[in-house]
């Protein structure tokens, strides 16, 4: 894993993406005062705390790799991608409920992207493949799901359901797309002429 001098510079960003994220992590907490809609218990607070401090982890370490603005662009997004399919799925499940075993498939598709992140050593034309191998397994873990959720239903009812859940589980794969764009960008500014 490779350091670029630039990428040793002050993180702007860093007060703005811990706060953004202890507001994330109280927000449940303001809503439990005002409604019974919400209704977190502590394992709750837990997993989102942990999942905040990964993706926050994460982000410091995309923007130790590089100071290329469009690399930790594309490293930011990617992390966001990554905690808001984890997200979803814990909390409804992007087939189904959270509890349908069809929802295991956004594991495999994170897995793609971790792999190909490590494979690619961080660097950033090596990236740029990787994301835009997660955002086909996005697409593929969509279809599939429209695929097996047509024919039996899953277990309950599903009507034009699993068209709309579909479409969405699909819609994830565009910013995998733009972080790969971006990673793009930010490979030939590494290579371009100074």
């Amino acid at each position: 894993m490779a350091i670029t001098p630039s990428g040793r510079g002050r993180n702007r960003l860093r007060p703005f993406v811990w706060g953004g994220a202890a507001v994330l992590l109280l927000l449940p907490a303001v809503a439990m005062r005002f409604t019974a809609e919400v209704n977190w218990t502590g394992a709750d607070f837990a997993a989102m705390g942990l999942m905040l401090a990964v993706a926050c982890g994460l982000y410091e370490l995309g923007a130790r790799l590089s100071g290329d603005p469009a690399y930790r662009a594309a490293f930011g997004i990617a992390v966001a991608t990554g905690l808001l399919t984890v997200w979803a799925n814990l909390a409804v499940g992007m087939f189904g409920s959270e509890d349908n075993p069809l929802n295991l498939m956004f594991g495999g598709v994170l897995l793609v992207a971790a792999t190909g992140a490590l494979l690619a050593r961080f660097r950033a034309g090596g990236m740029a493949g990787a994301m835009g191998a997660t955002a086909a397994a996005q697409l593929l873990a969509a279809g599939i799901g429209l695929a097996w959720g047509l024919p039996a239903g899953f277990d309950e009812p599903r009507g034009a359901g699993v068209y709309l859940e579909a479409l969405l589980a699909a819609c994830f794969a565009l910013p995998w797309l733009v972080s790969a764009l971006l990673f793009r960008r930010a490979a030939r500014a590494e290579t371009a002429p100074r």
